[in-house]
Order: structure tokens, then C-alpha cells, then sequence
């Protein structure tokens, strides 16, 4: 098994403080959905992690061996997928596969994988939100890093490929441990083993729906 420890997590803008004293658990076997309104700093919880973004202050650790936010992409121990697609899109899904993976077998894969043969030779450019951000996921899903943080896999995507991503996700967190964020919160909730919203600033633990509106994530009527 592994954990991923962060503690001391701390960002503001000017004088605005988006986060404050976050501390967050996640280990192999789980997915952790976090929620919270628009400019809340939810994408920017991830990117502080994955060191794109400068933390004021923030401590990682995985299985107990501080890393210093620089050194996650190097070290290659959180794959993450942002909201904008990493793919070119004018190459082909056929092209793009042995990009990311060199070997015969760990090719087979993705091409094997369910419903890819529908529209392996396609432009990414080209791809539905659906397909391309299964795509995606197959991806990073399949690369050896233990953990995944992911920004909104269900967005604006179609039925079917949430579905199928969602298979996806719950198989893949039996050898990872994976952080996701996204507005589609039924879609989250369905998968995830533990959630939290983020509201002024704080980290605060729900259990259900229900809490997404009292904390004022939702109103009644959703």
C-alpha cells in the first residue's frame, strides 16, 4: 500500500486566502472527491500538490519520505490530469499510444480497452469530450505512478463514457490512490470512498448529499 500525507497547505492571493491549513490523506485503494463552488480553489488544491502552482506553505509526503512539490513531476509518484487536454490533437489515437508507451504489451492496453477499436483512428482534435477524456484517463491510469489527481473527469461528457469511466476509475483504484474534483457531485459520489467541500478557505468532510447542502455547496432544489 501506499499514502500520500499533505499537511500545512496554505495559499492566498493578495489578501485573499483560498486555502487554509488543509491537510489531506490518500492511499492506495481509495478515491477522495473534493468539491466547492467556483473560484473556491479546488483546481488550484491540485495544482499546488503537482507543484505547477507555488504554495505558501505545504508539506508532502509519500510513504513517509518528504518530497518537495518541484520534485512530484520528476519523480513520476502523482499523475495528474488538468481540465485542458495534454494530447495533440492532430495526431491520431493509434499515433498517440506508443508516445506514452513504448512496449508491445503495455500498448495492448489501451488498444484493448473497451471501446477504443470504435474510434482508434480518429484525431484527438476529433474525439467527443467523452472519448477524449476516457482517453486521457486510460493514459495516466496506466502509467506506474501510484497516485492520480484528476480535475473534473465527468465534465460536459456524455453518458456513456461516465459510465465507462467510472469502471475504469474504480478498477484503477485498486492499485492507486485517487483525488478527484468535479461539479457533476452524483457522478462523484457514486465512486469515491470519502469527500470533502471546500468553504471559506477550510477543508470539511461530508458524508452525503445532504451535507453538500447544508455546507451551501447545493441548494435544496438540486
Amino acid at each position: 500500500m501506499n499514502l500520500l500525507e499533505v499537511t500545512n497547505l496554505n495559499k492566498s492571493y493578495r489578501k485573499k486566502v483560498i486555502l487554509k491549513d488543509i491537510s489531506l490523506k490518500c492511499k492506495t485503494g481509495e478515491i477522495i472527491g473534493f468539491f466547492g463552488r467556483n473560484g473556491t480553489g479546488k483546481s488550484t488544491f491540485l495544482k499546488l500538490i503537482f507543484g505547477t502552482v507555488k504554495a505558501d506553505s505545504i508539506q508532502i509526503k509519500i510513504n513517509s519520505k518528504t518530497i518537495v512539490p518541484k520534485e512530484i513531476i520528476p519523480s513520476k509518484q502523482i499523475a495528474y490530469l488538468p481540465q485542458d487536454t495534454f494530447l495533440p490533437k492532430e495526431k491520431t489515437v493509434r499515433e498517440i499510444i506508443p508516445m506514452f508507451f513504448p512496449n508491445g504489451d503495455d500498448q495492448d492496453k489501451i488498444f484493448y480497452a473497451p471501446k477504443i477499436s470504435d474510434f482508434e483512428k480518429i484525431k484527438t482534435g476529433k474525439l467527443s469530450l467523452g472519448q477524449l477524456r476516457y482517453f486521457e484517463l486510460l493514459i495516466i491510469g496506466n502509467l506506474d505512478h501510484p497516485f492520480m489527481m484528476l480535475d473534473e473527469p465527468f465534465s460536459m461528457i456524455e453518458p456513456l463514457y461516465k459510465d465507462i469511466i467510472k469502471k475504469l476509475l474504480l478498477n484503477l483504484k485498486e492499485t492507486k490512490g485517487i483525488i478527484l474534483t468535479d461539479h457533476y457531485y452524483n457522478d462523484v459520489l457514486e465512486i469515491t470512498d470519502r469527500n470533502f467541500v471546500i468553504k471559506e478557505a477550510e477543508k470539511i468532510e461530508i458524508m452525503s448529499k445532504n451535507d453538500l447542502i447544508k455546507y451551501e455547496y447545493l441548494n435544496s432544489k438540486e
